[in-house]
């Protein structure tokens, strides 16, 4: 029983379990009087050794399986862990000055587009509208008023204009009629005063014969008879001589007249003339009136584009959202006073994309539109699926803020990276919009084989149309 027993604790202290006794070990005496086995029979080395062969060869030829496929998988993919997730971020800023008098949201909320964020006070911009509406309502009453001038100033220079015109031609002719009437007045004159000139001399000599006649029939020399008939003759040419001094007197007076009634006829001819003036002044106004109308209207368009400028003001105390997304960076508070492009908070469009940085040494096979494995740090165990968009049309140092110079200095050689564009598929990422954030770190993988035998492809049958 010692030997066993102490087979027993050393198996135990070794750590090993204690071989199991046979059931006649363990029920009486012919197990003690039983030879120990031997733990290392000879005939199993071979068969440990064929094993051990078998199994080095399974691991080689896995180890070639594995090798091959990372072969081929290294071959056709390009990776890289300098990429990040990154988004459309648009600043929310004032437009005005004011006052801010309500938060409508909080940090992380998801808004829509046109929702309110922000709310200033507006009491300011209220009155400052008013105002543009009270202006905008004078200058059109002020338009009303010149177009009613316009109307009645016409309407009267046309009547007076009319009037005046027809009284200037009256006037005309009565001018032309006094003058007409002087002229034969003045004619009249000289033929009358030729007339009385020779009656005057019939009258010398009647009155001559009539002296002589008279004193030679005093004297008996002549008869009486002779006498009385110079008499007759004398007395008759001296009343025609009056006759003739009296239409003399007449036809001077006539000239008198007509040249009177010329001056009237003139005068009234200067009066028309005068108000015809008045008319044209009249429409001068008119002209005045039309130009004041242009005024007010351009006063009306100033008033209309100073109330559209109050609107706007006004309408910029309620800040919106500009797109969908998620509030972030949210600085604003009430009673805070804001200045004109002042950030208030940011939008997060929920649109993400990777920003991904090859080097260049990778771009050779690297084309848009092929398949693309995305692993986000965040979610290790979520893959997800894209395709590369686009290619920067320059190293990520060329748009740097200062961009490497090659030219000076000792030159060392770096390898540039260049940054890829790569968007989500729609489907891998439906449920993750909101949790997929700008800045997050991904490991991308493109497959620059498939794409590039698709695209090949396409061109062959391209080639065959």
């Amino acid at each position: 029983m010692e030997p066993t027993n102490l087979t027993t604790e050393n198996a135990s202290r070794a750590g090993h379990k204690p071989p199991v006794l046979d059931k006649e070990i363990a029920s009486g005496s012919a197990a003690i009087e039983a030879p120990p086995s031997s733990p290392n029979p000879p005939d199993q080395h071979p068969r440990r050794k064929q094993i051990l062969f078998g199994l080095l060869g399974i691991g080689l030829i896995a180890g070639a399986i594995f090798g091959y496929h990372w072969w081929r998988y290294a071959s056709t993919h390009e990776s890289t862990d300098d990429a990040y997730v990154t988004s459309y971020i648009h600043p929310v800023n004032a437009r005005i000055n004011g006052t801010v008098v309500n938060v409508e949201v909080d940090d992380n909320q998801q808004v829509s587009q046109g929702t309110l964020l922000v709310k200033l006070d507006s009491r300011d911009y209220a009155v400052a509208r008013q105002q543009s509406a009270a202006a905008l309502a004078a200058a059109q009453q002020q338009a009303a008023v010149a177009q009613a001038s316009i109307g009645v100033t016409a309407t009267n220079a046309a009547g007076q204009t009319t009037e005046a015109e027809g009284n200037i031609n009256a006037a005309a002719a009565t001018v032309s009629t006094a003058q007409a009437a002087l002229a034969e007045a003045q004619a009249g004159v000289p033929a009358t005063q030729a007339q009385l000139a020779q009656v005057k001399a019939n009258l010398v000599k009647a009155e001559l014969d009539y002296k002589r006649y008279t004193t030679l029939a005093a004297e008996g020399a002549v008869p009486q008879e002779q006498a009385d008939t110079a008499k007759a003759a004398y007395e008759s040419t001296l009343a025609q001589y009056n006759a003739i001094s009296e239409q003399i007197k007449q036809a001077q007076t006539r000239v008198v007249q007509a040249q009177k009634n010329l001056t009237n006829a003139q005068a009234k001819l200067n009066s028309t003339q005068g108000n015809l003036q008045q008319a044209n002044a009249t429409g001068q106004q008119t002209e005045v009136n039309r130009r004041q109308y242009k005024a007010a209207q351009a006063a009306i368009a100033q008033s209309q584009a100073a109330l559209k400028n109050a609107d706007l003001q006004l309408s910029y105390t309620s800040i919106v959202a500009p797109i969908s997304g998620r509030i972030g960076n949210k600085t604003v508070q009430v009673g805070q006073r804001v200045q004109p492009g002042q950030t208030l908070m940011s939008v997060v469009q929920l649109t993400p994309w990777i920003v991904a940085n090859f080097k260049e040494t990778q771009l050779e096979n690297m084309q848009p539109g092929q398949a693309v494995e995305i692993k986000v740090d965040a979610f290790p165990h979520h893959p997800f699926k894209g395709k590369v968009d686009s290619l920067s049309p320059a190293s990520g140092a060329k748009f740097a803020l200062l961009p490497p110079d090659n030219a000076t200095g000792n030159f060392t050689k770096i390898v540039q990276r260049i940054p890829v564009k790569v968007v989500f598929d729609p489907d891998s990422i439906r449920g993750y919009e909101s949790r997929i954030a700008p800045g997050m770190s991904v490991v991308v993988t493109v497959d620059t084989q498939g794409e590039r035998t698709q695209r090949g492809g396409e061109g062959g049958r391209g080639e065959g149309l």
